[in-house]
């Protein structure tokens, strides 16, 4: 009994569409600010706020990357002592001795 109520939902809301006709699509704007067109293969033309925002953004990234690599160094060179290269051997170098020919 189910599916015949089914059928005849799908039926009913095949009429309605179908009485109502096409329908017209309207656009919608997201809002008053001007919208850039997509150009193929160009670049974008950007508006000075657009522009200003992405440099105070990148500006501010830097600043951040710098403080933090500046104050807190051993978060990308690592905790442990470097090694002093004047005490390697040439044999852990991989230099052959100088008699060898």
């Amino acid at each position: 009994m189910s599916s015949i109520g089914r059928a005849f939902a799908v039926l009913r809301t095949g009429t309605q569409l179908l009485r109502c006709g096409p329908r017209r699509i309207q656009s919608r704007k997201a809002s008053d600010v001007p919208h850039i067109e997509p150009r193929y293969r160009q670049f974008p033309q950007l508006t000075k706020k657009q522009q200003f925002d992405a440099e105070v953004i990148s500006g501010l990234m830097w600043f951040w990357i710098l403080w933090h690599f500046w104050h807190d160094s051993d978060a990308v060179l690592g905790h442990f002592p470097w090694p002093d290269p004047s005490q390697w051997t040439d044999e852990e170098l991989g230099i052959p001795p100088d008699d060898e020919e």
